[in-house]
C-alpha cells in the first residue's frame, strides 16, 4: 500500500496564520525541568503490530525514507525510566524502530498512555543527619546555615568529590506540599523558585544573595531567560480554591531583584485560565491557557500580541494554543479537522512564518529543541510515537531511526501542555546530533544524525546505573549518572565525536549518597564543575526533621 504525501507546503497566507483558502498543509537543551530519573520503571505492554498511518509520506523529492524497524517492548508515554524509588512519576518518551511508515519512514515510537498521569506528589529526605539552614525564605537568613554538616562528606572515598553545601526547607508550608517548580545557574548563583519565594545561593559556599518574595504560591514558571538573564513567574491571585493563576511577575535573575507585576486579562469567553504556561524568546514571554495565549514584553511586560482561542475563521482552521521557546519561538496548533500543525512564530508579532501539518490523529507531546525542531510526536490511537526534524521551511527534514528504545524524562504536572518541561534529550548544533538514553536502569545514550536520523555512536551501558544526559558544551556531551542510596551520582563528559566517557564528578558515599538518592523529583544543572540537585515539589518536613531543597557538588 503506497502512503500518499501530505499536502504540499505553502506560504503565509494574509490571516498571519500561514494559510491559503482550503486546507491547510544548538537551542540544544539538556536543561532539566521538573525531570526525574528516579520514577518507578512502567511494565512493558503487549507488542503490536506498527500500522500504516494515512497521509503520512516522504515530500516530494525526498526519498523513499529509512530502513525497516520493529517495535519495542518498553512503552513511552509517562512513567518509567529508573529504578523503584519515592520519586515522582515522569512522562517516559520511547522510541524504537519498526517496519511501519511513520513520517515518511523512520523510527516508530511504542506509546503507552496512563502511565505516569497521576499528580506527582514529593517525599522529603529520610535522613535526618542533612543540614540545617536557619534561612526561612523571607529575605532575612544570613546564609549561615548553608555550610554542610561535617559528617555529610564523613564517608567519602579516595577519588570522590564532596557537597559543597546543602539548602534545606524550613519554610511552613501547606499540608498537601508545595510545588518548587524551577531552577536556574547564573553567573555566581543557582536561583531556586519555592512556593511563595525566589532565592539565590552563591555557588561555592550556598549563601543567601537574595530573595524576592510572593504573595501567593508559585503556580507556573519555565526554565527559560532572556540573554540578560531575566525571567517571568506565574502566581495565584488568591488563596481560595478559586484563585486563578493569572498572576505574573518578572525577576531579573543576575541582579536579583523584582520587576513588574501584571495581571493576564481574559482573552474571550473561552478563557478560563487552566493550566497556564510559559515560554520566552528573545524580549517575549508567552502565556498560554487551554486555548488562548497572550504575549508580554519580558523588559516591561507591555502587552504585544494574544490569540483568544474562540472558533478560527482561518481559512486552514488552525489557531497556535502550545509554545515553546528559545532562540526562536515554536507553536503547536489545534486544527478544526482535530488535527495540528507545528509553526514558526514571530515572538513580537505572533504572526506564523511556516508552518508543518501533521497527518490526521498525530499531535506533538514535546519539544526537545526548536534550533533546530526538533519534536516529539504520538499517535495515541495507533500507539505509535516518533520523533521529527523540521527544517525553517517547513519541511520535514528527517526523523530518528535506530535499534533498541528510548526516552527522555518529561514532568507532567500541567496537564501534559508543557512543551519543554523534558531533560535526558540534548541537542547539540555543533555536533549536528541529539543525544537520547535508551530505557531501562542498564542503559546507553545514543547520538542520532540530525540530517539522516540514524545512530551515529553510543557508550557502553553502566551496570544497574541509568545515564540521562544533560547538556552538550566544548565538543562534550555531559551526562548524569544516577544516585543510589549506597553509592553517589557521577557526572560524565562523552566526546561529540563518540569515545569512552570520563568521570569528571564522583559524588561521595553514604551518607551524602543517602541524601542525594533521596531528593525528591530532581532538577539537575551541571555549569563549571558543579552539579546542582534540587526538588520539584516539597512534601512539608516532619518536626524536627529538614526536607532538603537543593545540593551542590564539587571538587
Amino acid at each position: 500500500m503506497t502512503v500518499p504525501p501530505p499536502p504540499p507546503n505553502q506560504p503565509p497566507g494574509p490571516d498571519g496564520y500561514g494559510h491559503l483558502p482550503g486546507p491547510p498543509q544548538g537551542y540544544g537543551y539538556g536543561y532539566p525541568q521538573g525531570p526525574n530519573p528516579y520514577a518507578q520503571q512502567p511494565q512493558p505492554q503487549p507488542q503490536q503490530q506498527p500500522q500504516q498511518p494515512q497521509g503520512w509520506g516522504p515530500y516530494p523529492g525526498q526519498g523513499g525514507g529509512y530502513p525497516p524497524q520493529t517495535p519495542p517492548q518498553t512503552p513511552p508515554g509517562q512513567g518509567g525510566g529508573g529504578p523503584a524509588r519515592n520519586k515522582r512519576t515522569p512522562v517516559i518518551v520511547a522510541a524504537a524502530v519498526a517496519g511501519a511508515l511513520v513520517l515518511g519512514a523512520g523510527a516508530y515510537f511504542a506509546f503507552a498512555d496512563g502511565a505516569g498521569h497521576d499528580k506527582p506528589t514529593a517525599q522529603g529526605s529520610a535522613d535526618p543527619s542533612a543540614p540545617a539552614s536557619p534561612d526561612k525564605g523571607d529575605g532575612k537568613g544570613d546564609g549561615k546555615g548553608a555550610a554542610p554538616k561535617p559528617d555529610i562528606n564523613s564517608g567519602r572515598k579516595p577519588g570522590e568529590d564532596k557537597v559543597l553545601w546543602v539548602q534545606t526547607n524550613t519554610v511552613d508550608l501547606p499540608g498537601a506540599g508545595a510545588d518548587a517548580p524551577a531552577q536556574w545557574v547564573v553567573g555566581d548563583t543557582v536561583v531556586k523558585a519555592a512556593y511563595k519565594s525566589v532565592t539565590a545561593y552563591g555557588v561555592s559556599d550556598g549563601k543567601e544573595r537574595w530573595t524576592v518574595l510572593f504573595p501567593n504560591k508559585i503556580c507556573t514558571a519555565t526554565h527559560l531567560t532572556t540573554t540578560d538573564g531575566k525571567t517571568v513567574l506565574g502566581y495565584m491571585d488568591g488563596q481560595s480554591e478559586n484563585a486563578k493563576c493569572n498572576q505574573l511577575k518578572m525577576i531579573d535573575l543576575k541582579a536579583g531583584k523584582e520587576g513588574w507585576n501584571k495581571e493576564v486579562p481574559s482573552e474571550g469567553l473561552f478563557d478560563i485560565m487552566v493550566s497556564p504556561t510559559l515560554a520566552i524568546s528573545g524580549d517575549t514571554v508567552t502565556v498560554s491557557r487551554m486555548g488562548p495565549t497572550s504575549a508580554f514584553k519580558v523588559s516591561t511586560g507591555d502587552k504585544l500580541w494574544a490569540r483568544t482561542g474562540e472558533p478560527t475563521t482561518d481559512p486552514g482552521g488552525c489557531l497556535p494554543e502550545k509554545y515553546a521557546g528559545g532562540p526562536k519561538l515554536i507553536g503547536v496548533a489545534r486544527c478544526t479537522d482535530d488535527g495540528e500543525e507545528v509553526q514558526g512564530s514571530d515572538p513580537v508579532t505572533g504572526k506564523t512564518t511556516w508552518f508543518y501539518k501533521l497527518p490526521k490523529d498525530w499531535k506533538v507531546s514535546r519539544v526537545y529543541s526548536v534550533d533546530p525542531v526538533v519534536v516529539d510526536v504520538a499517535n495515541k490511537q495507533k500507539q505509535e510515537r516518533a520523533i521529527a526534524v523540521i527544517g525553517s521551511d517547513g519541511k520535514l527534514r528527517t526523523q530518528l531511526s535506530g535499534e533498541g528504545s528510548f526516552n527522555a524524562q518529561c514532568d507532567n504536572v500541567l496537564l501534559d501542555r508543557y512543551l519543554q518541561s523534558c531533560w535526558g534529550a540534548v541537542v547539540d548544533t555543533r555536533a549536528n546530533s541529539i543525544y537520547l538514553p535508551t530505557d531501562g536502569k542498564s542503559n546507553e545514550i545514543v547520538a542520532f544524525d540530525l540530517n539522516t536520523g540514524k545512530a551515529k555512536w553510543r557508550t557502553p551501558a553502566e551496570k544497574d546505573r541509568r545515564m540521562l544526559p544533560l547538556k552538550a558544551e566544548n565538543g562534550q556531551l555531559y551526562a548524569y549518572v544516577e544516585a543510589e542510596k549506597d553509592k553517589g551520582g557521577e557526572v560524565l563528559a562523552i566526546p561529540a565525536a563518540g569515545g569512552k566517557p570520563t568521570t569528571v564528578l564522583r559524588n561521595p558515599s553514604p551518607p551524602a549518597a543517602t541524601v542525594e538518592n533521596n531528593i525528591a523529583a530532581p532538577q539537575i544543572d551541571y555549569a563549571d564543575g558543579r552539579l546542582f540537585v534540587s526538588v520539584t515539589a516539597l512534601r512539608g518536613s516532619a518536626k524536627g526533621v529538614d526536607e532538603e531543597l537543593l545540593m551542590a557538588f564539587g571538587k
